[in-house]
């Protein structure tokens, strides 16, 4: 039986046992306790002096994982130290260790989780981006033995936000948003939408937004700017998602809205889009004023056959 529990000074031996086994499973890993970490000797107190928390999970009487975080201030919070044991791994304990650390931050006004990890834990970062994180900003560089380079993630915790993802986001929110792709239309092989989106976003040629509600990575909309010479001056708004059960929350609208004010700051001064009569998206669009321009009868198929009309939109706007 795994339980979880604050973190004592008195864990040291444990955490620090714990670490270390964890870093030994990677090349190049080294610890030196007393120049580089001397904090793990008495860590609850060393995150009690920054405002935070530490948590460690305990079976058979041994910690078997644990997990900080501190505030950073402007409504962020970090997590750190975020380690499970190998025999462990995959029973759900690093899923309430960083939902425990996520609800306290929370609790005690977070509006933003942070979080650094080295570029060797490959399995951490599916991890976090599993759960909304995205790669954010430069590698860090750790002038220690085991010659760190640490990838940054963020992503925000309480309402919901909308925010523009450059190359590296999208390649980190890949697997999310395949889910999200998924679970809206029949997509194939949504992952592979969603690498194609990350190299056009690397050479300028599309955009990517996505939507977080309280902590969840929701919802995501594109603007392809990769247009011949003659339409560089629009941009077509393509693959509005809005998952199933955060729907009816203003998400879509606000997403429609944030690719508008993309679209200014590439300097575009048209917006087109196209979606199937009927569905919810005709009525946000014309909710919103864009212009009906015209209806293809019968341009795409329904699962079941039937075919559907599409109509077609456009909007006016003024470039920054």
């Amino acid at each position: 039986m795994t339980r979880l529990r604050p973190g004592r000074d008195d864990d040291a031996a444990g955490i620090i046992a714990l670490i270390a086994s964890c870093w030994s499973e990677y090349p190049g890993c080294v610890m030196d306790l007393d120049g580089e970490v001397p904090e793990l000797r008495a860590l609850a107190t060393y995150f009690a002096e920054r405002d935070g928390a530490l948590w460690v999970a305990e079976a058979g009487g041994a910690v078997v994982g644990m997990v900080g975080t501190h505030p950073l201030g402007e409504g962020a919070w970090e997590i750190c130290k975020l380690y499970v044991a190998r025999p462990q791994r995959g029973r759900g304990v690093a899923q309430a260790l960083i939902t425990t650390a996520e609800a306290h931050a929370r609790a005690h006004g977070a509006t933003a989780m942070k979080l650094w990890s080295d570029t060797r834990f490959e399995r951490a970062h599916r991890f976090y981006e599993k759960h909304a994180y995205v790669r954010q900003g430069p590698i860090r560089v750790l002038d220690d033995l085991s010659h760190s380079l640490e990838f940054a993630y963020a992503k925000p915790l309480t309402g919901v936000v909308v925010r523009e993802l450059d190359a590296v986001g999208v390649a980190s929110a890949a697997a999310r948003l395949a889910e999200v792709m998924k679970d809206c239309v029949d997509s194939g092989d949504a992952r592979a939408v969603w690498r194609q989106a990350a190299t056009e976003v690397a050479t300028g040629r599309r955009c990517v937004l996505a939507a977080w509600a309280e902590g969840e990575l929701v919802g995501t909309v594109q603007l392809d700017l990769g247009l011949p010479p003659d339409q560089s001056h629009r941009a077509n708004l393509q693959k509005l998602l809005v998952q199933a059960g955060a729907r009816r929350r203003g998400i879509g609208r606000l997403l429609m809205q944030q690719a508008e004010a993309a679209a200014r700051q590439a300097g575009r001064s048209l917006l087109v889009l196209d979606t199937r009569a009927g569905d919810a998206a005709e009525h946000l669009v014309r909710g919103l004023g864009w212009t009906e321009a015209g209806c293809i009868p019968g341009d795409t198929r329904d699962a079941d056959g039937t075919l559907r009309d599409t109509l077609i939109f456009y909007r006016a706007v003024q470039p920054a």
